[in-house]
């Protein structure tokens, strides 16, 4: 893999980064790794960002659910930015809901909300 997916604190907010060509087994540890890191930093948020996917299959589609709903369970709101049309469509095609998932068009527009909450 190119680069590794990243979390980085944003205010109170944890921001993930997904690499296009992230494996099933990176984005398996970086759910275990992120609900480590809600739990010991106390964050009011999730920001999800997966501009860099031109794709998302169902593995990938469930995967976002369940850091939601993980995320949800431990007090934090998430917020996935930066999805592409083509994504979203895929997404609806495949029958994915993702119910504990709120989206914004931008960090800037998630933090915002974040902070109003």
């Amino acid at each position: 893999m190119s680069g590794k997916s990243s979390i980085h604190l944003v205010e109170n907010a944890l921001l993930v980064s997904l690499h296009d060509d992230v494996t099933d087994t990176e984005i398996m540890d970086l759910q275990d790794t992120l609900s480590g890191r809600i739990a010991k930093e106390d964050v009011r948020g999730v920001v999800l960002d997966i501009s860099a996917l031109e794709i998302v299959d169902t593995f990938v589609g469930r995967v976002i659910a369940q850091i939601a709903g993980m995320s949800r369970l431990l007090a934090a709101e998430t917020y996935v930015v930066g999805m592409r049309p083509a994504v979203a469509v895929t997404l609806v095609e495949l029958g994915m809901y993702l119910p504990e998932t709120r989206t914004a068009l931008s960090l800037t527009h998630a933090l915002s909300q974040l902070r109003r909450g």
